[in-house]
């Protein structure tokens, strides 16, 4: 690390990434990439080299645009190749899917609707996190009755998740990549202010390159893997390495 805080105990860990604390100032913390890359809640997992390095890198990026468009997140800086420091926040168990185009499981649970039909505005649907159960849709009214956000927060984090969308399909339409859908998720900061949290990278959305699902960039190329062998890792690997360079430029 370049920081000159060494890392303190080990707050968190998650199937992507570490949090440890920062000793410096206990409102903040580290974020830590792992090459890990996982499918299927977990039941296909496997190791990419690299991959910490490109998600960070990836993340840093779409971080500092959304807080240069006045979007509140977590992130405040870069430290090395896969870690950032961040504000401490306690994340909520939720996650916040923002589609553009019907596709993936959407279809599944509406086998009415077809491929590419287009949601204007957004659709915006939440999913408890929760392995054991597949990630569960949840519905406002059980968000509050679990006690997770009260209803104006539920609508404070549609709209914000509306504006992070807006932000970013903009960004990407400007290099001719279809942003399809986003999940993003919210954390709450020690004063108790929602901001939006975690990562988004490569994991978080998929990305049609001119609107061409067949040229999709994003981790629905390693969950649609019959089988992985070194070689289909290594095209994961080279997507996520293109992606990373590509939200280099959207920064600039």
């Amino acid at each position: 690390m370049t920081e000159h805080a060494q890392p303190g105990p080990l707050l968190a860990e998650g199937k992507t990434k570490r949090i440890y604390s920062y000793p410096l100032d206990k409102s903040l913390a580290y974020m830590v990439g792992k090459d890990q890359i996982t499918a299927g809640d977990g039941a296909r997992h496997n190791e990419i080299e690299g991959k910490s390095r490109w998600s960070t890198l990836t993340t840093a990026n779409i971080f500092r645009l959304l807080n240069e468009a006045g979007i509140t997140t977590h992130f405040v800086r870069q430290v090395d190749e896969v870690t950032m420091l961040v504000k401490r926040c306690q994340m909520l168990p939720i996650e916040h899917v923002q589609r553009r185009l019907a596709t993936g499981s959407f279809l599944k649970r509406h086998p009415e609707v077809s491929e590419g039909v287009r949601f204007d505005p957004v659709l915006i649907e939440t999913f408890l996190k929760d392995d054991a159960r597949h990630d569960p849709q949840i519905q406002p009214e059980e968000i509050i009755q679990q006690g997770i956000a009260t209803s104006d927060e539920i609508d404070w984090m549609a709209r914000e998740g509306h504006r992070v969308f807006s932000v970013l399909e903009q960004a990407w339409a400007r290099i001719d990549v279809t942003l399809v859908d986003l999940k993003i998720e919210f954390g709450r900061d020690p004063e108790g202010h929602l901001l939006v949290a975690d990562v988004i990278d490569n994991d978080s959305w998929r990305l049609w390159p001119g609107g061409d699902k067949s040229r999709m960039l994003d981790k629905q190329v390693y969950r649609n893997l019959q089988e992985v062998t070194p070689e289909h890792l290594r095209e994961v690997a080279d997507r996520y390495a293109l992606v990373a360079d590509l939200t280099s430029k959207l920064s600039n």
